[in-house]
């Protein structure tokens, strides 16, 4: 009896491992290209602004990166998706402006 219980109990916290690893592992993952793709527009602008070149895109892309992914690490997956939807509306607000301001 308590060897089949004992197995049990194996198999079931087996399995909730897996789950939070991968619920971890998505979150962690969904941060990262969160703030990848931030850091980069936002390293573009800074490029276009600042006429620099190919290093200081890359600096401004890695430090704009580490610094959302810190800032997005409280955040539940939902929240980053919220977050993410926050930015393509405000990046398609700004696309709209461009094309109809003269």
């Amino acid at each position: 009896m308590s060897f089949t219980y004992n197995l049990k109990n194996a198999a079931s916290g087996l399995q909730q491992g897996a789950k939070n690893a991968s619920i971890s592992l998505g979150q962690r993952l969904l941060r990262f290209v969160s703030s990848l793709l931030l850091g980069l527009v936002l390293s573009l602008i800074i490029q276009e602004f600042a006429q620099s070149e190919t290093l200081m895109l890359i600096f401004f892309t890695a430090l704009i990166t580490m610094i959302m992914y810190r800032l997005l690490r409280p955040l539940r997956i939902i929240h980053i998706v919220v977050f993410d939807m926050i930015c393509i509306l405000v990046a398609t607000l700004l696309r709209m402006y461009i094309i109809i301001a003269p």
